[in-house]
């Protein structure tokens, strides 16, 4: 079941380029991350490198592993934040002013924060990089709203990525050695796309093992639909798109009748996400005879711990594979 939604969100493609290479002295807040090298360590600040923003690690990581020595890259929303309710804090309007480049994912992810890119994008490089994405390749729910969580798609997001890449080359073109800032990065996109690539065949490979009636995935909120559509699962979500989406009794009796319909062994909980809700699915299931268990915890709008396997794209989306995937096919490690 692929879950759909709909909504046209202005492209902030703001192309004006900042010379100005400006030094960032702020700390990190609750909820937010330190600065990314390409090894996952703290980066000290250095005036020489372009200084990127983003909101989500989904694409802080993958540009700190790209850009190499030639970026600090710094995530505003760090592990278990939830980017559709985050609001922008003063020391991230500041982390934003500081930046010679602010990526964000776009399709309404950010909603609190689209009036605080409108107005950097007067000054800098502000790019929505999901809207990268043609739209037909794009989820789109009841209503019409567009599915936001574009990095579960690996093709997809390499097409976002490439849109990043893009930017910080023309970025580069003012600098000193611009040809070969540009040079580098292709190489190294090209050489982190062949990792995204190879991830997805291990992952279509796995979830090709688990028999079909049993591939459904249960979790706490609808982040996994292009997930669902590129490994061919079969996807429910209690709440919405959006975690701002009420949750009411009919959301956790149809989950139950899906499960019972489906014998499906396990749900899921997500890290950023309250796991109440699942928790009271587990238990309905259980009152009406269902051996129903928790499947583990998956990572869908927040990454892991920075330094951790899951707290880089690769690793968190590997992780989220092989807990399903041990979950779903009854399969150990």
């Amino acid at each position: 079941m692929e879950i759909r939604r709909s909504r046209g969100i202005t492209k902030l493609w703001v192309m004006g380029v900042t010379l100005a290479l400006l030094v960032s002295a702020c700390g990190s807040g609750a909820g937010e991350t330190p600065d990314v090298t390409k090894d996952g360590a703290v980066g000290a600040k250095d005036a020489n490198k372009v200084k990127v923003v983003t909101t989500i690690a989904q694409i802080a990581e993958p540009l700190s592993v790209i850009g190499g020595e030639r970026l600090e890259v710094r995530a505003l929303m760090g592990p278990g934040v939830d980017p559709h309710l985050y609001k922008a804090t003063q020391s991230d309007i500041r982390r934003l002013e500081e930046a010679d480049v602010i990526f964000y994912s776009g399709l309404h992810l950010e909603a609190n924060m689209l009036k605080a890119f409108e107005e950097m994008g007067k000054r800098k490089p502000v790019v929505a990089v999901a809207e990268a994405v043609p739209e037909e390749k794009l989820l789109r729910h009841e209503g019409g709203a567009v599915d936001p969580h574009v990095w579960f798609d690996i093709d997809l997001w390499k097409e976002a990525l490439d849109a990043a890449v893009e930017q910080l080359k023309t970025f580069l073109e003012n600098e000193a050695d611009g040809k070969g800032a540009a040079e580098e990065l292709e190489a190294n996109k090209i050489a982190y796309f062949a990792e995204m690539d190879a991830l997805k065949r291990e992952a279509l490979d796995k979830m090709s093992r688990i028999p079909r009636e049993r591939r459904v995935l249960v979790t706490a909120h609808d982040a996994f639909g292009y997930f669902g559509r590129m490994l061919d699962i079969r996807v429910v979500g209690l709440q919405g798109l959006s975690t701002e989406d009420e949750i009411g009794l009919t959301d956790i009796e149809d989950t139950i009748a899906i499960l019972e319909e489906y014998r499906v062994p396990a749900v899921f909980v997500e890290s950023s996400i309250n796991p109440d809700k699942i928790n009271a699915v587990l238990e309905g299931a259980r009152e009406r005879g269902l051996q129903v268990r928790l499947g583990g915890e998956l990572f869908s709008d927040a990454m892991g711990e920075a330094g951790t396997a899951e707290g880089t794209y690769l690793g968190m989306f590997r992780h989220n594979v092989d807990t399903i995937y041990n979950a779903l096919s009854g399969e150990e490690k």
